[in-house]
């Protein structure tokens, strides 16, 4: 048995059964690739995978058992060379986050700021995505934080989730808007017209629905995206009232625009930090979490991590 074929075995799973995909991905033959699946099951005993003449369909029974051993072990590898590099490089290295684009736009880039200046010598690599792609980077051990509002608080089995911050929905209108005039903002007023937010899944998107749904509305929304930016230039072009993070309006750069309270009308929000359980973070990836939350020490996040507590009060 070695890590070359438990590495073959975990890609050829995240690939799919894509035998193909799995040896590109190794850097590897797909004749070499699949005599080292062989060879491992002639050791272990069993079959891991369920075949179609030479095309894999899938895991066997013994296969599914087995899955979650590779992976532990193959993740177990990966700390041990983590912590053997931080004993001798303590202050460089490579911390990977990933996040939605409204969290990198507009809540990291001051504790981006503070965490390089504090650590020039480690590669900071930002991935933009949607939550369910920053769930699947966690889980394959690509990132070390995921940063989002959705998705990561439900896999608390598989992670431990810390509050970052709340933050509320705001509407957005051009400054001549009939909404900007001083009179109380209610659903049913926002319903009059046509509505720009965010597509299903990100940003709070299932709060607003929820806020018009439980008012007993359905308000005509004529176009999604994924960030506030697009949103604000479609408000912009007046095709609708934006429905956006709050913290995505700044008075000096979204000129023309008028950001209205709405913070009675959607629920709150709260941005999660998820890791990984298992996953090793370097001694820089603890002072990330505390720039995010001062309260996140390395003792508190530790002891979260290892189970001791079912869940953060900080904020």
């Amino acid at each position: 048995m070695n890590l070359q074929q438990l590495r073959i075995v975990r890609e050829t799973v995240r690939r799919h059964f894509n035998l193909t995909e799995a040896s590109n991905a190794l850097f590897t033959s797909q004749s070499g690739a699949s005599k080292h699946i062989r060879d491992l099951e002639d050791e272990l005993g069993v079959e891991l995978f369920e075949r179609r003449g030479k095309r894999i369909l899938g895991l066997t029974v013994a296969g599914q058992g087995l899955i979650d051993f590779i992976e532990r072990i193959l993740l177990d590898v990966e700390n041990l060379k983590r912590s053997a590099h931080q004993l001798t490089h303590e202050d460089q290295g490579s911390l990977g986050i990933a996040t939605t684009h409204t969290q990198a736009r507009y809540a990291l880039p001051p504790i981006i700021a503070r965490f390089k200046q504090a650590f020039p010598k480690v590669h900071l690599e930002l991935h933009q995505c949607g939550p369910d792609e920053i769930v699947s980077l966690l889980k394959a051990g690509k990132v070390d934080i995921g940063i989002a509002t959705e998705a990561l608080h439900e896999e608390n089995q598989l992670f431990a989730c810390f509050p970052f911050y709340h933050w509320y929905h705001g509407v957005i209108v051009p400054d001549h808007h009939p909404l900007n005039d001083a009179a109380p903002l209610t659903l049913e007023r926002i319903a009059e017209y046509p509505i720009v937010t965010y597509h299903d899944g990100f940003t709070g998107r299932t709060r607003i629905d929820q806020a018009f749904a439980a008012a007993e509305l359905y308000p005509d929304i004529v176009l999604t995206a994924l960030d506030a930016d697009v949103i604000k230039t479609y408000v912009e072009l007046e095709m609708g009232v934006g429905v956006i993070a709050s913290m995505a309006y700044h008075e000096q750069r979204d000129r023309g625009l008028t950001l209205l309270d709405a913070s009675a009308l959607f629920p709150r929000n709260t941005t999660y930090l998820a890791l990984r359980r298992g996953h090793f973070l370097r001694g820089y990836a603890y002072q990330f979490l505390k720039l995010c939350r001062e309260n996140l020490d390395e003792e508190t996040v530790q002891r979260v991590l290892a189970g001791r507590q079912g869940d953060f009060a900080g904020l």
